[in-house]
């Protein structure tokens, strides 16, 4: 990881430099250097040589500062993706590329990442998170932090800490023992901070009686004084709540400006007495050192080199290699996958989400990516010479998707002022608008008047079209002049960031003829007082149908019957998974049970493709020949589904997380707190650690398209502590990668500890035939628990099993500690 590792001269120098810069400022001028000047910068001095940090959200892209769908950014597949690839090369790379996004778009300081830890598949924010394993979500972090450092740029680990759902979760007190937290919850906190992140993000939530901006315990003691934490710690957005409190606790930079506690009720605190001089101080040393580390203080070099820069990847080319590694290939009945495209006839490509690709998660996440091709759109690429059928089947999707494609052009967002003045117009491909931060072009915020959303629609057929506002605020809704729509989508009391997450729709008929163009305008007006910094606005459309749900299953039956392959895509959607609420149910929204049951039924080669960004039942899972998890797979989405289903890439994934055949069977389900509480009474049972029951698919299961001996296991003294030595063969026809993973687990059952738990993973590629020697280490760490006095190890005798996954031991070795 890139870390501060100059000599030690160069550092005294630059500590000089900063002892100056602090020395000239006054009390006023270092509490403006505390808190945001807007929503996502701090400001600069330029009497010290002090540029302007500026931040922006990740964690699959950098959506910047302002609305620019003219400049899109890469979008790569969601966090958890990239932890199923098990590769923490390949998430260093992922880094590198968003590290050179954020240059490109003077971004210092990336939001990302985010190792909460799936502790209940119901959390919204599940696909954000790598996995509910700290070691495995430990490694993947460490490997993202260090590829975006490696461009000079900060990476921010968050939320700290046991910030893993969304319902109440700006107020929710966790109650969590000391040895969870020590064992499950801060591990990849831990990790991220000792292999030298630039910064922390402080969360919503308490612990322990304590919210997170206030917690002197942990952001005090442990991260600052106990880990040597020197970078900065920044609150979630809108977070903090207080003055003294939260700047005693450790806190050292409140974000946005909006709410801010800081400010004059800082300065008067200190010059009251009730916070140190030193304490304000030490903040402001910690903002000159990320300053100069990202080279925005004069006479500190930055820590990268400009000069020295890596070669990012290529966004593309990664977000694809992602993908394909990502995708876990969960059930492979008769070896139906991959596909033979020489003998492939006829398709048939089933489902709304096969058409309507769902590439991301939603909520402060999302980016605006060059493109998005959909599962129907890669295969069809990749199999020019075959015939594929379409068919909706099922459609899950609440609201009407963004007008997009050939019956809308051109689609044309323009801002304009109280004049009526076009300030700023750009072509977009679906019509939506959304932005969180600054208007485009430097448009001042008080000059946005309206925006309007216009494109000409010719209808493919005759019938009854629907349209939809979504969004909030004042809308008019007009089609060829006539006013379908005015009025407001929202309550003007309503805070406007949680409006912005769970946005309001309207639906409105229209009666349309096939091929005869109309004009159609939605227009979203500023009112006095308005935050022009959120705005949410979407024109929605569905063609005429004359179909009931009950016809659109029949045609796909039909068309699945005559196929020599049935391809059903199925997936959660932005109303039912995304930030800002929690999940209520397990199951596929709609009928898209319904729908696989039947097609299998008709089609005994049916394959699934599961896209969600977390664990969904799946009833049916016994009756399909294959299932293909491809969590939210990012830009590249269809042509990467292509490349494995047809054999050109072998699914690369493995589970980071457990799929349950039954929600009762989860050890941690409920994610609504009682009283303001939730209580983590699974306390280090978490995940796959406290499984009772089978699960469906157990933490570590993926499939590929070789098969591998698993040959000898051995444990060796190794420098720093034991190694696990695995050797494994590639025994199929073509080459593959295995993941091997290392479990331990005391070898007499203790209640007190689960069974086994992850102590390491390593990766090999094989050629057919070929056999890999792998050394995992197994650091002290790994048999040590959290006593009152701090870490101690248990001694006693322990297993170690190398194994495809938790269930799946292949190996196992003895080893005394």
């Amino acid at each position: 990881m890139t870390v501060d590792r100059r000599d030690a001269a160069t550092v005294d120098g630059d500590d000089a430099v900063r002892e100056r810069a602090l020395a000239a400022l006054d009390l006023e001028t270092k509490v403006r250097l505390l808190s945001g000047q807007d929503f996502w910068t701090l400001p600069a001095v330029p009497s010290i040589g002090l540029g302007s940090l500026v931040m922006s959200d990740g964690p699959v892209g950098v959506r910047g500062v302002r609305w620019t769908p003219d400049d899109p950014s890469t979008a790569l597949p969601s966090p958890t993706a990239l932890a199923a690839t098990w590769d923490s090369e390949l998430a260093r790379q992922a880094g590198r590329v968003l590290g050179a996004e954020c240059r490109r778009r003077g971004i210092h300081l990336l939001l990302a990442p985010t190792v909460n830890l799936h502790r209940s598949p119901l959390g919204g924010r599940h696909f954000e998170c790598y996995s509910e394993d700290p070691l495995l979500s430990a490694e993947i972090g460490v490997g993202y932090v260090a590829g975006v450092q490696d461009l000079g740029v900060g990476a921010t680990v968050k939320h700290l800490v046991a910030n893993d759902s969304e319902t109440e979760r700006m107020t929710v007190d966790v109650r969590v023992s000391e040895r969870a937290l020590r064992e499950v919850y801060l591990v990849p906190f831990e990790r991220i901070v000792a292999a030298g992140v630039w910064a922390v993000m402080a969360a919503y939530n308490g612990v322990n009686g304590h919210t997170m901006t206030e917690h002197a315990g942990l952001l005090r003691d442990l991260l600052r004084r106990e880990w040597g934490f020197d970078g900065i710690v920044v609150s979630d957005w809108t977070a903090t709540k207080s003055t003294e409190a939260s700047a005693n606790a450790g806190l050292d930079v409140v974000m946005p400006a909006v709410g801010d506690p800081w400010g004059a009720a800082l300065v008067a605190a200190v010059r009251a007495g009730t916070v140190a001089q030193a304490e304000v101080d030490e903040k402001v040393r910690r903002v000159l050192r990320l300053a100069g580390r990202v080279g925005l203080l004069d006479g500190v070099p930055p820590v990268v080199d400009p000069a020295d820069l890596p070669r990012p990847p290529d966004g593309a080319a990664l977000a694809h290699a992602v993908a394909v590694r990502s995708f876990v290939l969960a059930r492979n009945d008769g070896d139906l996958l991959p596909l033979d495209p020489g003998r492939l006839r006829r398709v048939a490509v089933l489902g709304a989400l096969a058409d309507d690709a769902r590439i991301q998660g939603g909520g402060s996440a999302l980016v605006a990516p060059p493109h998005a091709i959909s599962p129907l759109a890669g295969l069809t690429a990749a199999l020019p010479d075959t015939d594929l059928g379409y068919a909706v089947g099922a459609d899950p999707r609440l609201r009407l998707p963004a007008a997009s494609g050939v019956a809308w052009t051109p689609i044309t967002a323009t801002l304009r002022d109280a004049d009526g003045r076009e300030r700023y117009r750009a072509e977009l491909d679906r019509a939506t608008v959304r932005w969180m931060g600054d208007l485009p072009d430097g448009l001042p915020p008080d000059e946005l008047a309206s925006v309007d959303l216009t494109a000409v629609h010719t209808p493919l057929a005759s019938g009854t079209a629907r349209l939809s506002v979504e969004g909030f605020g004042v809308f008019t809704l007009t089609v060829d002049g006539a006013e379908l729509f005015d009025g407001p989508l929202y309550d003007p009391t309503e805070e406007p960031g949680t409006v912005f997450r769970a946005t309001v729709e309207r639906r409105f008929e229209i009666s349309v003829r096939a091929g005869e163009p109309v004009e159609v305008r939605l227009t979203r007006r500023m009112v006095d007082g308005e935050d022009p910094g959120f705005v949410s606005c979407t024109l929605g459309h569905a063609e005429p149908t004359a179909a009931s749900d009950d016809e659109l299953l029949d045609e796909a039956v039909r068309t699945a019957a005559g196929a020599d392959v049935a391809v059903v895509v199925v997936g959660t959607t932005e109303e039912v998974e995304s930030e800002g609420f929690d999940r209520s149910t397990l199951a596929l929204p709609g009928r898209q049970d319904e729908l696989v049951s039947r097609v299998a039924a008709a089609n005994p080669r049916t394959v699934v493709v599961v896209n969600a960004g977390s664990p969904v039942l799946m009833p049916w899972a016994d009756e399909v020949a294959a299932i293909l998890l491809t969590w939210f797979p990012g830009q590249e989405a269809g042509a990467a589904l292509a490349d494995v289903l047809l054999g050109r890439a072998e699914p690369g994934g493995r589970l980071p997380t457990t799929w349950p055949r039954r929600p009762e069977d989860c050890p941690a389900l409920s994610t609504t707190p009682v009283d303001g509480v939730l209580d983590y009474t699974d306390g280090v049972f978490v995940g796959y650690r406290g499984w009772r029951a089978a699960p469906l698919f157990p933490f570590g299961h993926g499939l590929g398209y070789t098969d591998w001996a698993y040959e000898s296991l051995t444990v060796e003294a190794g420098p720093e502590g034991p190694v696990a030595v695995v050797t494994v063969r590639n025994t199929g026809a073509r080459p593959g990668r295995e993941v091997v993973q290392v479990y331990v687990g005391p070898e007499a059952t203790d209640p007190d500890r689960p069974a086994r738990w992850l102590a390491g993973f390593a990766a090999a590629g094989a050629a057919p035939g070929e056999a890999v020697t792998l050394r995992v280490p197994l650091p002290e760490r790994t048999f040590q628990v959290w006593e009152p006095d701090g870490w101690r190890t248990r001694s006693g005798r322990y297993r170690v099993e190398a194994g495809r996954s938790v269930a799946d031991p292949r190996l196992t070795a003895a080893l005394d500690r």
